[in-house]
């Protein structure tokens, strides 16, 4: 355990206390908020390259139930990009780059309490907007700062909805239904995954760094910019902490390690984070009350899977960690060694390697028994039994799905009647 002198006294205090009161995040376990009656607990699916979400039952066989086109907007948007030159350069340097040749339309999606709309972040368009589920029309459009939208993550109460700004280091919280800047703060390069506590009293944003480089080799791990956990008060937004896990992994003998925390999850007892890092093959278990990592876990490497880490999409290696409602199992999307496995929690086993082709993300069923995997290099979502570690089934969806989020919408709903 690292001594603490003086200096760290009130920043110990604080982790102590971030340790009593952090939740799951809603890309492990935590459902949606409690649906009103006539509502119906389903899966979005964010369909990246084609600007659509498909909408699938949340258990069972996960069969699609309708599809939205969450840029219904896409030609008035495109001729504010190309009559501006800067927005329009951006434009391209995201197409060419994260989004490996083809434009982001849809990152992140979360669907509003009373289950009308579905509030979506679309990278490309640098910006935020509610689409109404009944119509398909856009309720509000919130464009963030600077030219490009990210992750999003849910207040508990489903009131607010909080979107990384990457180009800008700011993260943006809304009101879900009306689109209304409730407060921002600024971050390290990059904002990337958002956590709420389950609470709502604090909200953790984890910052990547510059991905899109080719300048991977771990000696020149420096060039990738302030990477770190910045952890504020979700009511004032002021900064309550900044974790940086360069100090954590030099720690424990990693220094070739990259510090850029990627999707991560809180266990239910609320004392430890797991997270992903950059080009690792595995994840870490970060304890809060000590404020140190206390375990490691690599997991295997496809053999087909190049050592060339120029190659890998976006500096990831694995993209995508849930964990079971009991806390006893996670879930790894192997998203360059094309496989998800559940992981046992106490021994840190993994089970069979499911193969999937380029998994990017992970999340749990609305029942809690299955853990779903979008696999972005086959158009499909995969189920992985929790108690078995083995595939259930797998669904069509759209052109690279990505974010795989619970959520709601009318009981009778299929799809938009107009739009």
């Amino acid at each position: 355990m690292p001594a603490f002198g003086t200096r760290h006294l009130r920043a110990a205090a604080v982790t102590a206390a971030l340790a009593l009161t952090a939740a799951a995040p809603t890309t492990g376990a935590a459902a949606a908020p409690d649906a009103p009656a006539g509502l119906r607990e389903v899966m979005f699916v964010g369909n990246n390259w084609d600007g659509t979400a498909d909408v699938i039952r949340s258990t069972g066989d996960f069969a699609r139930i309708g599809r939205i086109d969450v840029v219904p907007d896409k030609a008035r948007r495109m001729a504010e990009i190309n009559a501006d030159p800067i927005k329009w350069i951006y434009f391209q340097a995201i197409r060419n780059s994260v989004g490996e040749g083809h434009d982001q339309f849809v990152d992140d999606m979360y669907s509003t309490p009373d289950g009308r709309s579905v509030v979506v972040s679309r990278p490309s368009f640098a910006d935020v907007v509610s689409v109404d589920l009944a119509t398909g029309d856009i309720n509000w459009r919130f464009p963030v700062s600077g030219y490009r939208s990210d992750h999003m993550a849910l207040s508990p109460d489903g009131s607010r909805v909080a979107v990384s700004a990457s180009t800008s280091n700011t993260v943006h919280v809304l009101d879900i239904s009306t689109g209304e800047e409730l407060g921002s703060f600024k971050t390290g390069d990059k904002p990337h995954e958002n956590i709420f506590t389950r609470d709502g009293k604090y909200l953790w944003n984890m910052s990547i760094g510059e991905v899109n480089t080719a300048l991977d080799a771990p000696w020149l791990d420096w060039t990738k910019g302030n990477r770190r956990i910045t952890v504020v008060d979700a009511t004032t937004y002021e900064q309550v902490k900044v974790i940086d896990m360069r100090e954590r992994l030099d720690a424990i003998g990693l220094g070739d390690h990259s510090d850029a925390v990627r999707p991560a999850v809180f266990s239910p007892d609320e004392s430890k984070l797991y997270f992903q890092v950059s080009f690792f093959n595995g994840f870490f278990e970060y304890d809060l009350a000590t404020d140190r990592i206390t375990r490691t876990k690599t997991l295997p490497k496809n053999p087909a899977t190049s050592e060339d880490r120029t190659t890998w999409v976006n500096d990831s290696r694995h993209h995508g960690l849930s964990m079971s409602p009991d806390g006893s199992k996670l879930c790894v999307a192997g998203t360059m060694d094309d496989y998800a496995t559940v992981v046992d929690r106490t021994t840190l086993r993994e089970g069979p390697l499911v193969t999937a082709a380029k998994p990017y993300w992970a999340t749990v069923s609305g029942d809690g028994t299955h853990c779903v995997v979008s696999e972005s290099g086959a158009d499909r979502v995969t189920a992985v039994d929790f108690a078995t570690g083995e595939k259930s089934v797998s669904v069509p969806v759209g052109d690279h799905p990505q974010r795989v989020r619970l959520g709601h919408v009318a009981a009778d709903w299929t799809g938009p009647s107009a739009g």
